[in-house]
């Protein structure tokens, strides 16, 4: 867990920041604050490397239609095969939440 080397007051509180937004309004408000564009598309870049990964798209697809490199897509490869099932948690609870929303 690399985390666990960046462990600290400032990183805490902008996790505590995180978690105290309340919609995807106040995201929209806080990321573009807090971040520049090309910052928040890169992490929006590397969930969907995560989410075409997991569902079996091969590389070049995954390329073409995100634009990401190989190297972006190979870590983000190592962190699902390697790292802390962060991205496959994430992943299932927006799936099972838009689930619930459509009712299924």
């Amino acid at each position: 867990m690399q985390i666990n080397k960046l462990r600290g007051k400032e990183l805490d509180q902008l996790f505590e920041a995180v978690l105290s937004l309340k919609d995807l309004e106040e995201c929209y408000r806080f990321f573009d604050d807090l971040c520049t564009v090309n910052e928040i598309q890169s992490l929006a870049q590397r969930l969907e490397v995560a989410r075409m990964l997991k569902e079996g798209f091969t590389y070049h697809k995954i390329e073409t239609e995100t634009g990401a490199s190989t190297a972006t897509i190979s870590r983000v490869k190592r962190c699902l095969n390697y790292g802390n099932d962060a991205y496959e948690m994430a992943l299932d609870r927006i799936r099972d939440e838009k689930k619930e929303e459509v009712g299924e």
